[in-house]
């Protein structure tokens, strides 16, 4: 490759009954694939004299798993969330740091002219594998599905009609039409805030992984060699810290979703 490439929407490699084939795809399948193999290798590997690297993994997941708890006060929404919330960790954190193996960005071929014939020279270069976080579409997707969990369980808790009083609290005109208005204006507050956290979530993951790859690359074509190191590794730090951001907002947002609505 003789240029820097980097593009904001991902490459289609083609499609399947009618459904493009994005290279973000091809790695969130290759992702996936991954965190399946390890479990099913650390679960065939569990013993009940543990060894030092199961010590440590169950110091780190028990350490996790007793945050949870404590955030959330309820041993039984511990239970039950911290599947989900260690799911998104371990799904961002090894999507972010399996762009750094090589091949990832830098293997693909190039696209076709116009005329039928690829051009080595100047065709748009299209890699098979790209950083998931470097396509909107994935952090969009992992921002909604959080979204529908956090409204589903304020709902499941409260009931519908309790949990919806929260954004639209008519009940305060009992008190006063200004306390009416005032109360219903904290609720569309508090409803439209609900919506953007769509947007803090995703442009948060998105444009800090597709800020590091960007700077990455830019590094690699001028100073090829012991410069892009230390920030590569400083990207690594990186991808696990929005990793863990990720999930930790999940999880306060559910803590708020379950936490009765003061008057």
């Amino acid at each position: 490759m003789d240029s820097i490439h980097a593009s904001i929407v991902a490459e289609r490699l083609g499609e399947w009954a009618g459904v493009p084939i994005t290279n973000t795809l091809i790695m969130s399948w290759v992702v996936l694939t991954l965190l399946v193999l390890v479990a099913v290798i650390m679960r065939t590997r569990l013993a009940l004299l543990p060894g030092k690297a199961q010590v440590f993994l169950e110091i780190l997941v028990g350490g996790a798993y007793g945050y949870v708890e404590e955030v959330l006060e309820s041993k039984d929404l511990a239970r039950k969330f911290f599947p989900f919330l260690m799911t998104i960790f371990l799904f961002i954190l090894a999507a972010n740091w399996l762009e750094f193996v090589p091949g990832v960005g830098s293997v693909g071929f190039y696209a076709e002219t116009h005329g039928g014939e690829v051009d080595d020279g100047h065709g748009e270069f299209l890699p098979l594998l790209r950083s998931l976080a470097t396509d909107l579409n994935m952090p969009l997707a992992l921002a909604i599905i959080a979204f529908v969990v956090i409204e589903a369980v304020g709902m499941r808790r409260f009931g519908f009609f309790r949990y919806m009083n929260r954004f639209f609290p008519f009940g305060a005109f009992r008190h006063g039409a200004s306390s009416g208005l005032l109360a219903l204006l904290v609720g569309l507050i508090e409803l439209v805030s609900e919506f953007i956290r769509l947007i803090s979530f995703s442009f948060r993951l998105f444009g800090n992984i597709f800020a590091g790859e960007v700077l990455i690359a830019v590094m690699l074509f001028f100073v090829p060699y012991v410069i892009p190191v230390p920030f590569m590794a400083f990207e690594v730090f990186v991808g696990f810290i929005q990793a863990a951001i990720f999930a930790m907002l999940t999880l306060f947002f559910i803590k708020l979703a379950v936490t009765e609505a003061a008057h």
